[in-house]
């Protein structure tokens, strides 16, 4: 019976949520599921998401299996280092102590971009290093940074030269700066002149030129 089952697990992972109790507590049985699927882990025992060997097999196919772990196994660095290897915005599910470790949101942004940036500390967002860091890989990361960053014209330039439509998340001031909104209409194609300041919108050298990036 248990090597049917295991089959069966084996062709798709998520029949582990129908079977009975015994069996969403057998670690061979677990295993096969989330070496299939690892979304699996979510209807493991809970004394086998809390098996490192389990948890990594489930991270290791499903990044975001992360949430499904253990607290002890979501503040572990190998575990939460594969599960970020596989899809970055998986440090939302990272102990508080490993979404303040430079190294972890580094890796989380290289596979994540912008969208992981926003589940690092606090502490990381306020850095400018970090954050300059963060917007040279992905313009959008800007949406994330701390008030004070988004008026730093050399982090919002950084970030404008990545992504152009990262303009929309600068500082109001930023938005109004003529050669910085001329940078980001530049490499936006034209459309970045929407998130500039009335003044610049209708500025007629910047719409000439949102016209030609255009075309």
């Amino acid at each position: 019976m248990k090597w049917q089952v295991i089959e069966a697990v084996q062709r798709s992972g998520k029949l582990l949520s129908v079977l009975l109790p015994e069996f969403r507590a057998d670690r061979d049985v677990v295993l096969a599921a989330v070496g299939h699927d690892g979304a699996a882990l979510q209807f493991a025992s809970p004394e086998l998401r809390a098996d490192r060997s389990v948890v990594m097999t489930a991270v290791g196919k499903f990044g975001p299996a992360l949430q499904d772990a253990s607290r002890e196994l979501q503040a572990n660095p190998e575990v939460v280092l594969t599960a970020l290897g596989q899809d970055g915005a998986a440090l939302q599910y990272a102990s508080a102590e490993l979404r303040a470790e430079r190294t972890v949101v580094l890796l989380a942004l290289e596979s994540g971009g912008s969208l992981a940036f926003e589940y690092a500390s606090p502490e990381l967002r306020a850095d400018r290093d970090m954050v300059l860091t963060a917007v040279m890989w992905d313009g959008e990361s800007l949406k994330f940074a701390s008030p004070d960053l988004k008026a730093d014209r050399e982090v919002v330039l950084a970030a404008v030269m990545e992504n152009g439509t990262a303009l929309q998340h600068a500082a109001a001031e930023l938005r109004a700066d003529r050669g910085l909104v001329r940078a980001a209409v530049f490499q936006s194609s034209g459309w970045a002149l929407e998130f500039a300041s009335p003044d610049l919108q209708a500025d007629s050298e910047l719409q000439h030129l949102a016209k030609r990036r255009r075309r």
